[in-house]
């Protein structure tokens, strides 16, 4: 009977422990993302200010992806040799660094780019290395439920700095709000180095020789359905981000005098809201109906509400915010299933490396799918409902491929069990 008591008592203060880490983490997470979705903010302003069509406004938006991508192969992975809390301090002078020489030199399309791709290998360094910090701290059977609560605050993060830039643009001018917004990233590393305690990596039993290599991860058929997964959820999801507000701003120019309560930036941000509980509540249902019939079914009912969103701009200001925030909720209810369910799937020692690949084809699809939105407004001619109902199709059809691919796998399971 004490040992029962003990054991109680242990598991009690572990799971305290537990939700301090947590909390701690997605404190730094939101502050670390105040530069985030500063661009997106302020994107029809800077369309406009510097006359770029809409595939140069979706490069500037893509691109802080492909830092991401760049960065993240040698940041995720040097997680599995060195305590992730250093990597993560260290990354978010990347992170102030690109937002703060945003809003002091950037002057066109080249100039936003670099700064862009610059804060988004800050990203890469804070995101997932986060993560390997709280599960290198965090393990047992609330694991994957902390694991939801951080990567659902991502949603607050990139909430905040919608509000941010909607809030200090039209009283300071976008060069102050990068200014102001690159401050969040040098508090979030000083919280995590000074509160989070060190701990040492779990040792590898062979080291590998390359720091980044890809192939035994995806050789894994379990890990290969969520990188795929996650490629795909991306894809759809920064696209979105990407283009949310301008498309609300053009959404709201059909309706003059229609008496709206909100800007478009801060519609976002409450958009962006809802995606917290979608996500933690998809992680909650994955687990209980299997994470590969789950991801199918809302990646399909998501691609489906993207083609419904994007027509119904011209229609009406209210239809148009319903069905972005339908589509948004949609898109969100699997990320935590997916990031939760590669994480229980890895062992600790290979964690890290595993959360490199799995970023760098996520964040790959990050890139692409601000780009391909903004391509395809061009080809169809810019700034109507034809091109803003063809641009969110592009959103939907990227997702759409996934399921095909997860139905695959699910169907030629390794060993006859449904993993993915």
């Amino acid at each position: 009977m004490p040992g029962i008591i003990l054991s109680a008592s242990m598991s009690a203060l572990s799971n305290d422990s537990g939700l301090r880490i947590v909390a701690l983490l997605c404190a730094a997470e939101v502050l670390g993302m105040t530069g985030f979705s500063t661009y997106p903010a302020l994107l029809a302003q800077l369309r406009e200010a510097w006359h770029m069509s809409g595939t140069e406004a979706g490069l500037i938006g893509g691109v802080f992806f492909a830092g991401y991508m760049a960065a993240v192969p040698v940041l995720s992975g040097l997680t599995d040799r060195v305590d992730a809390r250093r990597i993560y301090a260290f990354s978010t002078l990347f992170a102030a660094g690109g937002t703060l020489g945003f809003g002091l030199l950037a002057q066109g399309v080249w100039s936003a780019c670099a700064f862009q791709a610059i804060a988004g290998a800050g990203l890469a360094g804070t995101y997932m290395p986060g993560l390997k910090a709280l599960t290198d701290r965090v393990d047992g059977p609330l694991q994957s439920r902390f694991v939801a609560f951080y990567t659902s605050s991502f949603g607050i993060g990139a909430s905040l700095s919608l509000i941010l830039g909607g809030e200090l643009d039209p009283r300071l001018g976008w060069e102050w709000t990068f200014i102001l917004c690159s401050a969040g990233p040098l508090l979030s590393g000083l919280l995590v180095l000074r509160a989070l305690q060190p701990v040492a990596p779990h040792p590898l039993p062979h080291p590998p020789r390359a720091l980044f290599d890809p192939r035994p991860v995806l050789a894994e058929r379990a890990t290969l359905g969520y990188v795929l997964g996650y490629a795909a959820h991306s894809w759809e999801l920064f696209g979105l981000r990407a283009w949310m507000v301008a498309f609300l701003a053009f959404a709201y120019a059909r309706s003059p005098g229609a008496g709206i309560p909100w800007e478009p930036a801060t519609a976002a941000a409450a958009i962006n809201l809802l995606g917290i509980p979608a996500s933690i509540l998809g992680n909650e249902i994955a687990g209980r109906v299997g994470r590969s019939r789950y991801v199918i079914v809302i990646m399909t009912a998501s691609a489906a509400l993207a083609c419904l969103a994007g027509a119904a701009g011209p229609l009406a200001w209210w239809l148009a915010l319903l069905l972005v925030s339908l589509h948004f909720i949609a898109v969100m209810a699997d990320s935590a299933a997916l990031t939760a369910g590669l994480v229980a799937a890895t062992p600790p020692m290979k964690r890290g490396a595993t959360l490199a690949v799995y970023s760098f084809f996520g964040f790959g699809g990050g890139f692409l799918g601000p780009l391909a939105f903004g391509m395809v407004f061009d080809l169809a001619g810019g700034d109507s409902a034809l091109a803003w109902g063809l641009a969110f199709a592009s959103l939907g059809v990227g997702c759409a491929c996934a399921p095909l691919v997860l139905r695959r796998n699910r169907n030629n399971p390794p060993d006859g069990k449904d993993k993915p």
